[in-house]
């Protein structure tokens, strides 16, 4: 049990002990500290304090007692919604079996649209503030810069906009310059801050999901917002973006150096900010989107993933079967928690040795004008979600809310049920939406056939999928239908067990 005198003690030693704990002295902690033993503290901890964690345990037949090592930790069986958090109800994941151990609660959509809600404490907060920290010092020089941070993450129940909101202030309470200003996704709201207040600053940051930014910044040159004049930093969460993508926003919004204005963030509702760019690991990632062989050398693909930073105190990432398992702590504690990320982790000296060995000299890279930018700490690259869903606008789109639109009178008669669901990027590096649809046999193409099915998939997406339906701008939600003849070799071949979703 936790007390009101112990939850206040507990909040007000860990804001003494941020507040006074600099940058550096806290990121260096994972080199005084063994990472493995700081999870084992947290799973000794977890196992005595959560009663759907002790379940968890029991019904697996495992004595707490007997996980002491590093090879003990990698055999607890790994953590998933389905084994863990749908099995047990919302106190008995937190601590004690009590929610109020908590003070806020955020939400995320499920397949079913059903939110999964999540318990953090203010402390939690304070602990992924240093991921903010670190971006907003080592990129973005806001320890010396006055500086406008635009929330552009929706607001409300939805993680990030809240999250990332106190996380700001909580750096301005620190002493860093920063205000901060909540005009959500609204658009119209973000241009008319950054035209008002932005020339009393030295730089604004805006927060926000990828498409989402660069259609704020589309916009704004459509209407002569002259981007330059402000200084403009991006800080990114929720999908996977190109280089190109990141070259050419950096040229519309006149960025001299991209390693230094954007940073993106792996975020999660299940546990807040695992890992960030850096500008160690953006002038990598440059590298590698130019040396295609390198890349398939580092990551085993020729996509390319999100390259990050984490600290491995904060967060103690493992990799099993291709699959990225993470423990940390929380409102809902974690351990090997597996989100469906493909990924793995590269150390920091394997890194540098890679690169050597291909002649890149991180000390001599132009792009890392400071010292700042480069930490020894270890890398995390992410491809995305392996359970056949879609990242769109920071939106989880689930191929359960397509189903449902083709499974409505008349539409089912002309479809077989299969399609493939894909977010793709037009010339101008703008990211839409993409369904292409199966036809029954001796069902042809038609235009009104094309029009209901859009229709019939946007309905059930905004009724589904409450993420989608706040995360995606109005303008971009109707999805691309397009229709093809039963049997299509490309999309659709007989024979072959059929994927719902492609890169």
């Amino acid at each position: 049990m936790i007390n009101p005198e112990e939850k206040k003690q507990y909040a007000q030693q860990a804001f003494l002990d941020f507040l006074n704990t600099s940058l550096d002295t806290r990121i260096q902690q994972h080199s005084d500290i063994k990472p493995t033993d700081a999870a084992l503290k947290l799973f000794n901890n977890v196992a005595v304090t959560v009663p759907a964690y002790k379940t968890f345990l029991s019904q697996n037949g495992i004595n707490p007692a007997n996980i002491q090592t590093e090879s003990d930790f990698q055999t607890l069986p790994p953590l998933t919604k389905q084994n863990y958090l749908q099995k047990h109800s919302l106190p008995d994941l937190c601590r004690y079996g009590q929610i109020e151990t908590s003070d806020m609660i955020a939400a995320s959509s499920g397949s079913t649209g059903k939110p999964t809600y999540w318990c953090r404490f203010f402390a939690d907060e304070l602990e992924i503030t240093t991921r903010f920290e670190q971006i907003f010092h080592d990129s973005f020089f806001a320890d010396t810069r006055r500086t406008l941070a635009v929330i552009c993450f929706t607001l409300g129940t939805w993680v990030g906009g809240m999250f990332t909101t106190n996380c700001c202030r909580y750096l301005a309470m620190k002493g860093y310059p920063i205000t901060v200003i909540t005009p959500g996704n609204n658009k119209e709201e973000i241009l008319r801050v950054v035209s008002e207040l932005g020339a009393n600053f030295e730089q604004v940051v805006l927060l926000g999901y990828p498409p989402f930014l660069k259609d704020v910044i589309d916009t704004g040159i459509a209407r002569g917002v002259e981007w330059r004049q402000y200084n403009i930093k991006l800080v990114t969460a929720g999908e996977v973006f190109s280089e190109e993508w990141r070259s050419l926003v950096a040229e519309r919004i006149g960025s001299q150096n991209p390693c230094y204005d954007f940073a993106s963030l792996y975020g999660t509702a299940d546990a807040g900010v695992l890992g960030n760019e850096t500008p160690l690991s953006i002038c990598i990632r440059r590298f590698l989107a130019e040396t295609p062989e390198a890349a398939r050398a580092l990551f085993g693909e020729s996509r390319l993933p999100t390259l990050l930073q984490y600290d491995p105190i904060s967060r103690f990432f493992e990799v099993e079967d291709g699959a990225l398992l993470f423990s940390g702590n929380n409102g809902i504690p974690l351990i090997r928690y597996n989100i469906l990320d493909n990924g793995g982790i590269i150390t920091y000296d394997a890194m540098l040795k890679f690169l050597a060995e291909r002649e890149f000299n991180v000390a001599q890279a132009s792009c890392l004008c400071s010292q700042r930018g480069i930490r020894n700490l270890p890398f995390v690259y992410v491809f995305g979600r392996s359970n056949f869903t879609v990242s769109y606008f920071g939106a989880n789109i689930y191929p359960e809310n397509v189903t449902v639109g083709l499974e409505v009178p008349e539409i089912r008669e002309w479809v077989t049920g299969k399609f493939v669901l894909q977010v793709i990027e037009d010339s101008d590096k703008n990211r839409h939406l993409t369904v292409t649809v199966e036809l029954a046999p001796n069902i042809e193409v038609s235009e009104d056939k094309k029009q209901a099915i859009t229709t019939s998939i946007l309905t059930k997406l905004r009724r589904l999928n409450s993420e989608f339906a706040n995360y995606v701008p109005a303008e971009y939600q109707a999805p691309q239908v397009t229709l093809k003849l039963h049997g299509d070799a490309e999309y659709f071949p007989i024979g072959v067990k059929h994927r719902y979703t492609r890169a």
